[in-house]
């Protein structure tokens, strides 16, 4: 079962040592991110996005760590946007896309399969293009040919899983000035300062009982983690941080969105990860003060659940009361049947400011996780012998 080691989330020296990339230092930028991406987004055009007739409709394409762009932008545009908008993932291109629609393309290299190829086709089509990643990359060069918008990244981002933001506000910026989504101007600079108040809450330098990445970290070690949402926003951030607990962490880690989700989580309550272990089985040796480690079973890790909720609104309605004695609900019979639950709950503001508050903590939380397991959270060796074994294909 695996281990973490506070010690070495705690110091210094072994975060230093143990993080080669410093994943931390550039999860810490995401304010800064937010304020650079604005910049950039006004001195490469975005507002031209919005100069033709409104699209028909919208296809965003992004994969890999940058698939919450469009997780987001779907989001935000399902209950007020006049437009359709479609998420996809690599080709095919939808039939009907074609010059009236409006391709969105993300990639942070600008050489990502899926986004270039839809973004070709969409070129091909007529239809306008919106591109953000590296300058000078494949995907600017299709976007600037097919006179389409292209946003740069700027030059200090690496990794798309610590540079989302850089990623995600152009895109924001572009639905705004298309009326897909309401984000005013203000509201960057909101999320950008949100940001860096998480940064600071969560810094390396403080410790883990008042530090609550940290805590987190701890409390999913040992852990078969769930991680689910109370609703819409907080599905797209238990999306991410059930990526981030796979891909930085190497915990393989389920997700999902309430109320849909319920009935599936609660019957894992039920079976071997629970403090039953299932019914009418013995408890796990891990609750017995009384197991020998050297003579007994090795303890089995337990059903974890990371829960997060969304601030409560300032006028509730009976949708919002339904939804939150549901969420009650679920948390109470999972304490019953021994889950761990660790709760995260959104402080109030725009939707985006709420969401990046809770997509910053559990990316830090991640992050923790992966340095106190003993893995380096920016190099996986398995991901570099699959990218080895397929490379022409």
């Amino acid at each position: 079962m695996p281990f973490l080691d506070e010690s070495w989330i705690d110091d210094p020296q072994q975060l230093a040592l143990r993080d080669s990339r410093e994943t931390l230092r550039a999860l810490a930028t995401a304010g800064a991110q937010v304020r650079e991406a604005v910049t950039l987004a006004a001195e490469g055009g975005v507002h031209r996005v919005a100069y033709a007739e409104r699209p028909r409709a919208v296809v965003v394409a992004a994969l890999g760590g940058s698939s919450l762009v469009a997780d987001v932008l779907e989001f935000l545009a399902e209950p007020s946007s006049p437009v359709p908008v479609t998420v996809r993932r690599d080709l095919p291109l939808p039939g009907w896309v074609g010059p009236l629609d409006l391709v969105i393309a993300v990639s942070l290299s600008g050489t990502a399969g899926g986004p270039l190829a839809i973004a070709r086709e969409a070129a091909r089509r007529g239809a306008s293009l919106l591109t953000v990643g590296a300058e000078d990359s494949p995907l600017a060069q299709i976007s600037h040919r097919a006179r389409g918008v292209h946003i740069g990244v700027g030059r200090s981002r690496t990794s798309s899983r610590t540079s989302l933001w850089s990623l995600l506000t152009p895109v924001l910026r572009a639905a705004d000035e298309l009326g897909l989504a309401d984000i005013p101007e203000h509201v960057f600079g909101q999320l950008a300062d949100r940001l860096d108040e998480q940064a600071d809450t969560c810094r390396p330098s403080s410790e883990s009982f008042v530090n609550p990445a940290k805590l987190m970290a701890v409390q999913l070690a040992e852990t078969v983690p769930v991680v689910l949402g109370d609703g819409a926003l907080t599905g797209v951030a238990a999306r991410r941080a059930s990526a981030m607990l796979a891909r930085t962490a190497r915990i393989p880690a389920t997700c999902g969105e309430l109320p849909d989700a319920a009935s599936q989580v609660v019957a894992c309550f039920d079976g071997p990860f629970t403090a039953g272990g299932g019914a009418g089985a013995p408890a796990a040796r891990g609750d017995d003060v009384f197991a020998d480690p050297f003579l007994d079973a090795p303890a089995q890790p337990k059903l974890g659940l990371l829960m997060l909720r969304d601030a409560l609104p300032s006028r509730p309605t009976q949708e919002t009361d339904t939804a939150l004695a549901l969420t009650d609900a679920l948390l109470q019979t999972a304490r019953a049947a021994g889950v761990k639950v660790i709760e995260s709950t959104a402080s109030a503001g725009h939707p985006v400011v709420r969401l990046g508050e809770l997509v910053a903590l559990t990316d830090f939380a991640a992050t923790y996780l992966a340095i106190g397991l003993g893995v380096d959270p920016a190099v996986s060796p398995h991901i570099a012998d699959l990218r080895d074994r397929t490379t022409g294909f």
